[in-house]
């Protein structure tokens, strides 16, 4: 029998209803709690003005950046935070506010993203546990680092510079032929990393982690879908820290997000098996490089 078939025995091994059910439940009670919290918290920033001023053609923007980072994420398994940030970024949107929105925005569209991948059988449950608690050690102190020590405007260079090294890492695994698979040590140190360096940076967790275990020849079906599905709980580690330490701000990024994540969510989550991988992953690449590059010139020559 070989290794896609173990992985998808192992994936889709029968399990009590109970356990079944939760894979729905903590993702739709955390999300119910989260929105009770904000509306409890930010009650004013949600008045029918500010949220009339805030439907406005920005805020479409927004909502066009939440679909097309989540149909991104859903289908690669990875850019959703490189992606979404390129783009606040690039229209002028500061560092901490970017990863802030992006993070809380998060805590949604993975939610949504971790239930669709599960109705689609897309999860190994194994792997996905082992990610979790590493996962959201790094990004709890990455976002505690952006959002209470670091000055977001002095870091906003290296930041671009870093989504095009996620950039050339997407596009170079995208390119790279099917390998055998082998044997992935340390997944706990490599989940850290790339909790910690999502929270920095906006972004990584999914071509940090996404492409290091493809890398190793694991099934990108399963793959994907566990590694989407823990990011939930990192994405929501790293958005309360970020709501402790810094507050809220920019609700009309964040609500795009939000909306435009969730309608995304199931149809990346079906179309993960469907389409050609390699043409997209070059082209999401190229798309963050482009980005990137704007930013670092509106920086040094605007």
């Amino acid at each position: 029998m070989s290794a896609d078939n173990l992985e998808r025995l192992k994936s889709n091994e029968t399990q009590p209803k109970t356990l079944q059910y939760l894979w729905y439940g903590v993702p739709l009670v955390l999300m119910a709690v989260l929105i009770l919290m904000l509306l409890i918290n930010y009650h004013k920033s949600f008045s029918i003005e500010n949220v009339i001023n805030g439907l406005n053609s920005d805020f479409v923007i927004f909502l066009l950046i939440g679909i097309f980072a989540q149909l991104v994420d859903g289908t690669l398994g990875m850019g959703y935070g490189a992606t979404s940030t390129s783009f606040l970024i690039s229209f002028g949107i500061p560092p901490a506010t970017s990863s802030m929105g992006v993070h809380v925005a998060e805590m949604f569209t993975t939610g949504a993203s971790a239930i669709s991948h599960h109705r689609f059988k897309n999860i190994n449950k194994k792997l996905v546990l082992n990610l979790l608690i590493p996962g959201v050690i790094g990004s709890i102190i990455g976002a505690y680092l952006l959002a209470d020590v670091i000055d977001g405007n002095v870091i906003k260079p290296y930041i671009a510079i870093y989504m095009i090294i996620l950039a050339v890492i997407i596009i170079r695994k995208g390119l790279r032929k099917n390998i055998q698979k082998k044997k992935t040590k340390r997944i706990g140190y490599l989940a850290v990393f790339g909790g910690f360096m999502d929270s920095i940076g906006g972004g990584g967790w999914g071509p940090i982690v996404t492409s290091t275990l493809m890398g190793r020849g694991r099934n990108p079906r399963y793959t994907i879908g566990s590694v989407n599905t823990a990011e939930f709980a990192i994405s929501f580690a790293s958005g309360v820290t970020f709501i402790l330490f810094d507050g809220i701000s920019g609700w009309p990024i964040i609500a795009g997000l939000v909306i435009g994540g969730v309608i995304a969510a199931p149809i990346g989550a079906y179309l993960v098996n469907k389409i050609p991988r390699k043409p997209i992953t070059v082209l999401v690449g190229l798309l963050l490089i482009f980005l990137s590059l704007r930013t670092l010139i509106k920086l040094f020559w605007v």
